[in-house]
């Protein structure tokens, strides 16, 4: 198999396929007459493109935070995107549009905001209290870098740290930098001679706000007097710092450092630490210092009310240890644990009960960001097991080669696959409920049931449950088992043509109805899986060894075992293409003198009985073998049928039929023999795009003799669909050249295989890589027990028609323009009882329209990468055509259903995604959405009815989007909520005596002095500040508070005890002033009482 090339995928990137689509259904041979054309209902209104959600682990990701009353978990990653989880269901998306790294995250605690600062020296302000968070300030630093960042919990002043060494600080209710700055030099003044270096932490003493811990990375930590603007106390050591973590009683830190130590300092005693350990350092007997160890990154302090304080690190190991894996260590009390991780530590964060940081700490939990997982340990439980997680974070347990999604599947199918996939579960997890429960799921009124289902490198699939904008894995088959374990490299056959990831999933095919599952590997191998619930022991693994052959000429056809067996006779071809063993790949002139291998598969099946669970178990493994030193071919297309028992396959070779109910080959023919001999095989005349690179070609052309090497590449290397990759050979001729055609889609279904013909019968249309559609007519025996003895007949029917590009998709519409969905058989189960089986085994009936006179009972809907073609059946005449690209190509079409109705949805490599009216093919939405930069896009974008869609964003996220306007209408109630209102748990009570002495902790006035009024206004030059494009719900958040909800409050407060203190005053005057005039009065009364009125 060839590489794709991606500077020519990149050439018709930036073209807008709207210019160059043309539509041509008017005046087309055998368009409907005016009152015969069918009524279609879809409009343009119905049809709008946004982002739903974004599900999978956050690629790259670079920094945590945790909002402990909220239970909100942040993260933000390299390439500036912000996930934000909640409990199970509970997750949102955004991305800063820089797309600088995030370096940290700080919640305001309670408040429904974020802080984000990014590698670019910026910090934004995202309020999380509407649906989709915005953001609401941004300030831009112009002349120093950002190195770690502070936010005193119910604190509005951030405290800013940069590579100069100096301390800024940022109102986070208006953004503006205050005055107040921490200059370097003033900081460490004369206790070292040189730069102390970036900050590397900034933190206030939790029992004195006013004290503020600044650790440099030389070694210098200094505890700054806010109001006082000078160094309380310096701490110097001479190996750089990681970071800083106090003990909650604010009179002793400790500091990690970069040769593997812990200091402890008590700060009164800055000349030296009170402690020095190692953790991980061997202690030598002599009494020196330990050897030194890797750096501890991290390290965290918490205490308990009941026992010894846990201490928790990351990194320190001792250098000896090479190749072990990174390591977690939770030092508690005497004890010491080591807990071994899977991928590199990016953060970790222990979670504890109190946000208040001058309380008892109370650790239950450390959150671990890894490079690829997020792992929860509980603190609370002997040996510290680990939390199952909720979240769809394994996508990429092993790397995604392909994926289909199934939107409105049958009802009973995800039950189905909970239910056997619950067996699966991993056992020894932690038993308490998982600690980020924040949020609440969305009101969404989206009931359908969806299943995605990925296809992955180790050979594993995984069915996802991705109903109401969640995802949630069901079930996880690995296909690999039904092979022999990988040997070892010196063991290893010759036959592998794969080197890396030999089981990778290259397509498949899913039935929902019947259940039954057909998947094609890499290694040219294709299992046929049926649905059970009984778990059975397989004594036999069923395998069918298919020869598709590589010569045109005389060939020696070898009996690949007497599975094959007669089928109808092509008209006008061999009388049995199975005697002459079609064409298939071209041969490179490998054989070499010792003989050429033959007749091998590619991988070995196993031998011994396989034990099959409850789930999907092995119906059938068919093989293509070696063919005279030639390597078998990858399979590029492939469909299952179960209400005709029939599997097909394709590739570059020609195509295959296989009967999986009676294990047997039934068409094994060249794609040159599928034209019909009333149309020879002589394209030049009627296309003469024979010697031309196919549209949009992925890959260069290669010598032939690189066939095999290209080959071997896995679907993880980018060069996995083969449908694009229509390699040539100059040294050919032009038939041959011809010949590697490549079969690229195929459709069953119920329709008429002649023009001749009356009445339906089952059909497959098979689609190739040049445009053309042929037609293979299907002949059924009756069923019940003779279906198992009477052979199936299959035959080819020549060419329907013939489009520009290779075909993509292919369906079947009645005259009502109703999609004629293929029959299926519902399921049963074959491992069921005998009256089970009979209740539930009923072949679905085929409802076949019957042809009226001077009508066209059906619609075949054909698109290929360049144009889409409407031709009614039986006549096989073209009625509507659209091209739909002339500088791109389609990548992925569907012919999907949509508010009641049918239309095909294609997304172009120039990112533009369109749909288009069936059965006339008008064009109803074109936006320009998402160039094509990766093949992965391209490998796993696909869509589905109901107008959702999805594909791998990155690596490790699956994107889901939608293309329907009811949706996008509806999207605000579909989405969870982060934000929920929570009371802030009350202070800790400082007791009697600590109240009466001043033992407790020390509030400080911020406002009083960072305010403009007491330290003046910043440099403007230091930092821009941008408003945040949060619009009119950003607004409206900010209004309502965000982190001025606290402030309004406390002022609120303040006024009303002014007002109550003033009114008090104003009554206890009254009442002086009342008893005043009382005593006067008694006086007079006193003075006059016995005097005459004349005497007066």
């Amino acid at each position: 198999m060839k590489k794709f090339n991606i500077r020519k995928v990149l050439d018709g990137l930036t073209a807008a396929s709207s210019s160059s689509s043309s539509s041509s259904a008017a005046a087309q041979p055998g368009t409907p007459r005016e009152n015969d054309a069918v009524q279609e209902t879809l409009q343009s209104e119905h049809f709008q493109l946004c982002k739903t959600v974004r599900h999978g682990f956050p690629y790259q990701p670079s920094s945590m935070a945790f909002d402990p009353v909220q239970k909100i978990l942040a993260v933000g990653t390299q390439t500036g995107a912000l996930r934000l989880f909640g409990r199970a269901g509970v997750e949102c998306y955004c991305q800063h549009e820089s797309g600088a790294a995030v370096i940290q995250l700080q919640f305001l605690i309670n408040e429904g905001a974020l802080v984000s600062a990014l590698t670019d020296d910026s910090i934004h302000l995202w309020n999380l209290r509407q649906k989709i968070p915005a953001i609401l300030h941004s300030l831009k630093f112009n002349r120093e870098r950002i190195t770690y960042c502070h936010l005193p919990f119910q604190s509005k002043w951030l405290y800013i740290g940069t590579e100069r060494g100096n301390i800024h600080i940022v109102n986070v209710e208006s953004f503006t930098l205050s005055g107040y700055v921490i200059m370097w030099n003033k900081a460490i003044e004369l206790s070292t001679k040189t730069h102390p270096g970036p900050v590397v932490h900034i933190s206030d003493n939790p029992m004195d706000e006013g004290k503020l811990l600044i650790g440099f990375e030389c070694g210098v930590v200094v505890l700054w007097d806010l109001k006082s603007k000078k160094a309380d106390y310096r701490y110097t050591y001479d190996e750089a710092i990681h970071s800083v973590a106090w003990h909650h009683e604010g009179k002793q830190f400790v500091c990690s450092h970069s040769d593997g130590t812990l200091t402890t300092w008590n700060i009164r005693a800055p000349a030296k630490p009170g402690q020095i350990i190692t953790p991980h350092g061997k202690q030598p007997k002599d009494g020196k210092k330990p050897e030194p160890c890797k750096p501890i990154l991290k390290v965290e302090y918490k205490t308990t009310r009941a026992g010894d304080p846990f201490m928790v690190l990351s990194g320190g190991l001792s250098y000896d240890t090479v190749g072990r894996r990174a390591c977690l260590t939770v030092m508690h009390g005497k004890s010491t644990a080591v807990l071994e991780m899977d991928y590199p530590i990016v953060d970790f964060l222990t979670l504890c009960e109190t946000p208040y940081p001058n309380d008892f700490q109370e650790p239950y939990a450390v959150v671990v960001l890894l490079e690829k997982d997020l792992v929860v340990i509980d603190l609370g439980q002997i040996g510290y097991p680990i939390f199952e997680n909720p979240y769809p974070l394994t996508v990429h347990e092993s790397p995604v080669t392909c994926c289909e999604y199934f939107a409105d599947c049958p009802a009973e199918l995800i039950p189905a696959l909970y239910s056997v996939g619950s067996r699966q579960k991993r056992q020894g997890y932690s038993k308490k409920e998982w600690p980020i429960s924040g949020g609440n799921w969305g009101q969404g009124t989206q009931s359908y049931p969806e299943i995605i289902i990925t296809g992955h490198a180790d050979g594993s699939i995984k069915f996802w449950d991705a109903s109401a904008m969640m995802l949630q894995v069901l079930y996880k088959l690995k296909t690999a088992k039904v092979f022999e374990r990988a040997r070892g490299k010196e063991e290893k056959s010759g036959a592998d043509i794969v080197e890396e990831d030999p089981f990778a999933i290259q397509t498949l095919s899913w039935c929902p109805e019947s259940r039954m599952l057909c998947v094609a590997g890499v290694s040219a191998h294709v299992i046929v899986y049926r649905f059970s619930k009984q778990e059975v022991t397989s004594e036999v693994v069923q395998l069918l060894e298919v020869r598709m052959q590589c010569d045109f000429g005389d060939v020696d056809s070898p009996d690949p075992g007497g599975e094959q067996t007669p089928t109808l006779p092509v008209p006008g071809a061999s009388s049995s293409p199975q005697e002459v063993e079609p064409p298939t790949l071209l041969s490179t002139g490998s054989n070499s003198s010792d003989g050429p291998r033959d007749n091998i598969p590619c991988l070995q099946v196993r031998s011994s009985p396989l034990k099959q669970s409850p789930g999907y178990q092995v119906e059938l493994v068919i093989q293509l073998v070696w063919v005279s030193g030639e390597p078998p071919q990858q399979i590029t297309s492939l469909a299952i049928n179960s209400s005709y028992g029939l599997v097909v396959f394709g590739n570059s070779n020609g195509l295959a039929v296989v009967d999986y109910l009676q294990k047997t080959l039934l068409l094994n023919m060249g794609t040159l023999e599928l034209y019909s001999p009333s149309e020879p095989y002589q394209r030049q005349p009627c296309s003469p795009r024979k010697t031309r690179q196919p549209s949009g070609a992925l890959c260069d052309s290669v010598d032939g003799s690189n066939a095999s090497e290209d080959r071997c590449k896995s679907p993880t290397s980018d060069a996995k669909d083969v449908s694009f990759t229509r390699s040539r050979s100059s040294s050919v001729t032009s038939i041959e050249r011809e010949s590697r055609e490549v079969i690229s889609s195929f459709h069953f279904c119920e329709s008429f295989p002649r023009k001749t013909d009356t009445v339906v019968s089952p059909c497959l249309l098979v689609g190739t890589t040049q445009g053309s559609v042929m037609m293979v007519a299907v002949s059924l025996p009756p069923g019940g027990d003779q279906r198992m003895q009477q052979p199936v007949g299959v035959s080819s029917c020549g060419t329907l028609v013939r489009l520009k590009g290779g075909i993509l998709t292919m369906a079947l519409l009645d005259s009502t323009a109703t999609l004629l969905p293929p029959s299926y058989e519902p399921w049963y189960d074959t491992n069921a009882s005998d009256e089970d089986k009979e209740r539930s085994r009923k072949r679905r009936p085929a409802s076949p329209p019957s042809s009226q006179e001077g009508h066209d009972p059906q619609f075949a809907v054909l698109c290929s990468d360049k144009q889409a073609k409407v031709v009614a059946m039986p006549s096989q005449t073209r009625i509507y055509k659209h091209n739909i690209t002339e500088t791109s190509f389609v990548l992925r079409a569907d012919v999907v259903q949509i508010a009641g109705a049918n239309c095909i949805a294609c997304f172009c490599a120039n990112g533009h995604i369109m749909t288009l009216s069936l059965p006339s093919l008008r064009p109803l939405l074109d936006v320009n959405y998402l160039p094509l930069t990766d093949m992965r896009i391209a490998r796993t974008f696909c869509f589905s009815n109901l107008g959702q869609a999805l594909y791998l964003t990155s690596p490790t996220e699956v994107q889901r989007i939608t293309y329907s306007q009811e949706t996008c209408d509806n999207l605000q109630e579909m989405l969870s909520e982060l934000f929920t209102p929570v009371e802030t748990p009350e202070a800790p009570n400082r007791g009697f005596f600590k109240g009466l002495f001043g033992g407790g902790a020390q509030s400080l006035d911020r406002e009083d002095l960072f305010g403009e009024t007491a330290s003046g206004k910043a440099s403007r030059s230091l930092a821009q500040h941008i408003p945040g494009p949060g619009g009119m719900e950003g607004i409206k958040g900010a209004a309502s508070g965000v982190v001025g909800d606290l402030a309004r409050a406390r002022i609120a407060l303040d006024e009303r005890g002014q007002k109550l203190g003033e009114l008090e005053d104003r009554t206890a005057g009254m009442m002086a002033s009342a008893e005043s005039f009382s005593k006067h009065a008694h006086d007079m009364m006193l003075k006059y009482k016995d005097k005459k009125w004349y005497q007066l």
